[in-house]
């Protein structure tokens, strides 16, 4: 029996947001389930992938959050945990995200490590491709989990994208990656890179390379992707189009980048798709979002230049 293109994205840090924006007569008040891994699921549905989501949940937002996530078609496996998820409050009434409130997510114990760990294994083995999303600046879990994660899957055959940076993302290189999806801003901040210049960023590819990536993908906003792929360099650009919201843009690419894994397109294609689902969400104010027919009409525009260049 055959079945669609699945997925199964690891997310440690899912949260609960609350923005409010201008309204007509009164304040628009949106809630929604966050975090990178719900934002890289909720557009792999919109694409046509099964994603399937692993991640902790618990107290009141916890359980705010479950049904949150499973409006937005996305199949939840939730590992219950004693501590709550995190949440924020953003009033954008001003044209600008102000920060209202901001409460972390709580630490992991060793048992709930271990229940969520074994709980992303075995659903991971039974999907096409393995997202590992970070916790993003919350020390949720320890990082040598990734280098786990991604070493089993691998192990076992699976297409494993990382989407991660700082020690997170030395764990997971180090045991092996099918796909590593980081953003020169990231590097830059993480000391890997002094400038988000091409030279800069080529020279950082080959190091992550050589740590045990087979295929890197550095994002660097409105100036493309630069991409290694098969030993080949290239630079992948979208249409130029005005901002809206930049937050979100690269969870969309990673997210049309692995459905197009999930439906066993080539990297460069797959990273087409994703190219133009990043740049559809800066046009929008919801973040991974944006239609399937867009995205995909979309990426017939994203262009591919290939470098004359040798990786170091």
């Amino acid at each position: 029996m055959t079945h669609g293109p699945s997925a199964l994205v690891f997310s440690p840090a899912v949260v609960l947001t609350v923005t409010v924006e201008e309204g007509v007569d009164s304040p628009d008040i949106h809630i929604h389930a966050g975090g990178q891994g719900v934002w890289v699921a909720r557009l792999l549905v919109e694409l046509g992938v099964a994603a399937s989501l692993v991640g902790p949940f618990g107290g009141e937002i916890g359980l705010v959050l479950r049904t949150l996530v499973a409006d937005d078609g996305i199949d939840l496996t939730a590992v219950d945990v004693a501590g709550a998820n995190g949440a924020y409050v953003h009033d954008r009434r001003s044209g600008e995200r102000v920060v209202v409130a901001d409460s972390a997510p709580a630490a992991l114990s060793r048992h709930e490590v271990d229940e969520l760990y074994g709980t992303v294994l075995v659903g991971g083995l039974e999907a096409d491709v393995c997202v590992l999303t970070g916790p993003g600046l919350h020390p949720v879990l320890p990082p040598e989990v990734y280098g786990r994660l991604a070493g089993d899957l691998r192990a076992n055959g699976r297409v494993v994208i990382a989407d991660l940076s700082a020690e997170h993302q030395d764990h997971a290189v180090r045991a092996g990656v099918s796909v590593l999806k980081v953003s020169a801003e990231e590097l830059r901040r993480d000391g890997r890179i002094h400038s988000e210049s091409l030279a800069s960023v080529l020279g950082c590819i080959g190091q992550l390379a050589a740590a045990g990536a087979d295929a890197v993908v550095v994002t660097r906003a409105e100036h493309g992707s630069v991409v290694l792929a098969d030993g080949v360099l290239s630079v992948v650009e979208a249409p130029t189009v005005e901002a809206v919201e930049r937050r979100g843009a690269g969870d969309s690419l990673t997210a049309g980048m692995t459905a197009g894994l999930a439906r066993r397109l080539p990297l460069i294609e797959s990273l087409r798709l994703g190219t133009a689902a990043g740049a559809l969400n800066v046009t929008r104010r919801g973040l991974g979002t944006g239609g399937r027919d867009e995205i995909e009409r979309l990426a017939e525009h994203v262009t591919v230049r290939e470098l004359d260049v040798e990786v170091e």
